[in-house]
Order: structure tokens, then C-alpha cells, then sequence
């Protein structure tokens, strides 16, 4: 997903299906997710020579000149800044006059940015402790509308084909228009442009092993920065995100496993946060055309600001948290596991329903298409390879049938 931009958003909301969950279908959700889902992935940056930067392992670019793109024009940097956030929200409270009277790191942007920049940090350390080999290339980027992001990709490693983990934290400006797509509901007041905040940690991780899941996992944070007394424009904040599990092949201790784990981190906050946002996952990575889902699920949700904002911060930093546990076990499990020719097809099957979900229906990539962003910054988070064949169907009772069965109808896997 490109980095959000500070162009006209007004007419956003149009370029976004609604979710398949009731929860995320409103007119709110639409606007909201789509103007935020912008800052959440892989930002749109012009290709640019490598050379090693920064910690062991970690590759950076040096910056050219730089290239107009049709979003925005990005800087790259030669340096990771300590923080992307402007000097009143790195220096203390990040909501509005409260910037003044915090003590300095304290707000809830400054501790949702060190939270995913450290999670980055930690998945990245994992993922190539696994493969063994593989390094991960870093771009570092700002915005001149303020913030910026840290982009990282390896590629054809030993164990992963690819695995991205960006973060950006992002300054812009909502148009009226989208605003008021936003609020989902007719009002007297007009408000002038509302300027907001996002950031948010995002990857995907694509092994190469047919036996090896794929992963993604999405952690997030917007807030609306209008002035209190704004007509028209209250303040408004919300956390979302999920982490989803798309195996080509079933092993249900694998598919236990990796539940029981976001089950916990659900649990620690609220008993019904996993029966929820479970079936949130399993709405929302639905491919509407082929009727199933995209994998076997996980936890979902969006617009979450219906709890106390300190709760939720610890919710969204427990759950980025979860991953590694969740998901590195199976990978040293599964990554040398012998397989077949006809494995490794079926595996390509099944990644050509993942391009199909994230080209049809993700609302970053379809935002990024729509509006002209860098084609590769948009298309990062997909395999490297993916096959179609023409009217393909496994043989009922195989173990292909079981994972298309498990994909078709959604099951409850820690009963």
C-alpha cells in the first residue's frame, strides 16, 4: 500500500468496496480506512542504487534526484531519523494544546511510532534468523507534508521468495468532501479541510516452501487533528489492523497454533475481541468472485475506538507483539519440509488467489492503481511467482480439497 498523500481525497471514498463485515461496511469505515490504509504499506518511492546502511544485515538506498510521481514526491534520506514525527508530537503530547504540558515521548503517536518501529525491528531480526542467509534491503523516506517511513524487503532469500515490513507515519490534509464521507451523515455545519495523523507497521511475508505459510499482519493508527472548536470537525481517533495466516496446505496443529495465540492476545484485553474479530478476518479476506476466502483466517478490525484509547494501545502493541510466536514456530517446522513438483503448483494456485484478493479487492492497492502511484511500491506486497490454470479443481478428499473446503466454509478451529 502506498504512502498516504496529500492529494484532493474527495473523492476517496469511491475508490473503496465496502467490507464484507457489517462492522467495516459503513460509510465512516470506507472513508476513514481508505484516506489511512495509504500510510500502511510500501511507499511509493523511485528506484535507487543500494549500498549497506544501518544495522547489521539491512541495506539502504542512496537518494538520487528526485522523480515527480503523480501521488507525491517523496524524499529518499541516507539517514533513519529517530522519530518521523513533527517536533510537538516527538516532544511531548500529540493532541493539540496537550503537546505542551506532556512529558516529552508520552503521546499516543509517539508511542504508537516506537511501537511499530520496534516491531519492525523484531520481525525483520526473526525473519532473517530463519532464513539464514537472506538480508533485508531498507529505503528511508519523508514526506514534505511531514513524517515519513522505513520500507524493507527481502527477496529470493534461502526460506522466504519475499517478506516486506514497512512502517510510515504520516502527516496530510482530508479535503471537506472526504470528511463528510467520513462522518457518514448529513450536517449543517461544513467543515474546511481537516488535517490528520496516521501510522502504521505493515508486511507480508511469502515463503518459499509449499508447506511454509504465508503471513500478513497490518497494525494501525489514525487521528483527526482539527482545532477542538472546528465546525463541522470534531476530533476523532481509531486503531485497526489483523494478522491473517494463508497456508497452501493444513496442519491443524499449525492452524491451532497460530489461533491460540491471537486467541491469547485477545483474551489478556477483552473475551469477546476473538469470537469478533475472528469472523471480522474471515468477512473481510473474502474473494467475492471465486466464493472463498483468501486463507484460514486470524483477526481483523477497523474503526476501533469504542474503548478506552489506552487499552486499545496496548491491544494494537500486544497483538504486533503476537506475531513472532505466532508464526516464526511453524516456519523453523515447515521450511525443510520435502515436497513435489505437484506441492509447489498447488502453492502457486493458491498464491494466484492471493494477487487476485490484493489487485481486486485491498483498498491500498486498488487506491495506488486508481491514482498512478509506483507500480512496484504498490505491487511489493505479492509473490514473486503465481500460476492460473484454467478451471482447476482438486481431487475431493485430497489434501488440495481440504484447504479449498477450509477456504470455502470458515472453521472454528480452537473448539
Amino acid at each position: 500500500m502506498p504512502p498516504l498523500a496529500t492529494l484532493s481525497l474527495s473523492s476517496v471514498a469511491s475508490h473503496f468496496p465496502s467490507s464484507s463485515s457489517s462492522s467495516s461496511s459503513s460509510a465512516s469505515g470506507r472513508a476513514r480506512a481508505s484516506a489511512a490504509s495509504l500510510a500502511f504499506g510500501f511507499g511509493a518511492k523511485p528506484a535507487i542504487p543500494i549500498r549497506p546502511f544501518g544495522r547489521p544485515g539491512i541495506v539502504s538506498r542512496d537518494p538520487p534526484a528526485r522523480r515527480a510521481v503523480s501521488i507525491e514526491k517523496e524524499t529518499p534520506e541516507t539517514e533513519r531519523p529517530d522519530t518521523f514525527l513533527r517536533e510537538a508530537d516527538g516532544g511531548g503530547g500529540g493532541n493539540g494544546s496537550a503537546a505542551a504540558s506532556s512529558p516529552p515521548g508520552s503521546s499516543v503517536r509517539a508511542r504508537f511510532e516506537r511501537m511499530i518501529r520496534e516491531a519492525q525491528d523484531r520481525v525483520c531480526e526473526a525473519i532473517e534468523a530463519a532464513d539464514g542467509g537472506g538480508k533485508f534491503v531498507e529505503d528511508v523516506w519523508s514526506r514534505p507534508g511531514g513524517g515519513g517511513g522505513i520500507s524493507r524487503v527481502l527477496q529470493d532469500g534461502a526460506v522466504w521468495e519475499k517478506a516486506g515490513v514497512n512502517v510510515s507515519v504520516v502527516y496530510g490534509v482530508m479535503p471537506p468532501e472526504a470528511y463528510r464521507a467520513a462522518k457518514g451523515a448529513a450536517s449543517e455545519q461544513k467543515p474546511g479541510p481537516v488535517p490528520f495523523f496516521a501510522a502504521g507497521i505493515s508486511s507480508v511475508l511469502h515463503p518459499k516452501n509449499p508447506f511454509a505459510p504465508t503471513l500478513h499482519f497490518n497494525y494501525r493508527y489514525f487521528e483527526t487533528d482539527a482545532p477542538k472548536d472546528a465546525p463541522g470537525a470534531p476530533r476523532q481517533w481509531w486503531f485497526g489492523g489483523g494478522t491473517d495466516f494463508t497456508p497452501a496446505y493444513i496442519f491443524e496443529e499449525d492452524v491451532k497454533h497460530f489461533h491460540s495465540v491471537q486467541k491469547n492476545a485477545c483474551d489478556k484485553f477483552d473475551p469477546s475481541f476473538y469470537p469478533r474479530f475472528k469472523k471480522w478476518c474471515d468477512d473481510y479476506f473474502y474473494i467475492k468472485h471465486r466464493g472463498e476466502r483468501r486463507g484460514l483466517g486470524g483477526i481483523f478490525f477497523d474503526d476501533l475506538n469504542d474503548y478506552d484509547q489506552e487499552m486499545l494501545l496496548a491491544f494494537a502493541t500486544e497483538c504486533a507483539n503476537s506475531v513472532i510466536p505466532a508464526y516464526i514456530p511453524i516456519i523453523e517446522k515447515r521450511k525443510d519440509t520435502p515436497f513435489t513438483e505437484k506441492h509447489k503448483a498447488w502453492q502457486q494456485l493458491r498464491r494466484g488467489r492471493y494477487v487476485e484478493f490484493n489487485l481486486v479487492y485491498d483498498r491500498g492497492t486498488t487506491f495506488g492503481l486508481k491514482t498512478g502511484g509506483r507500480i512496484e511500491s504498490i505491487l511489493v506486497s505479492l509473490p514473486l511467482t503465481a500460476r492460473w490454470e484454467y478451471d482447476h479443481k482438486p481431487e475431493e478428499g485430497s489434501e488440495e480439497w481440504k484447504l479449498l473446503d477450509a477456504c470455502i466454509n470458515p472453521k472454528e478451529w480452537l473448539q
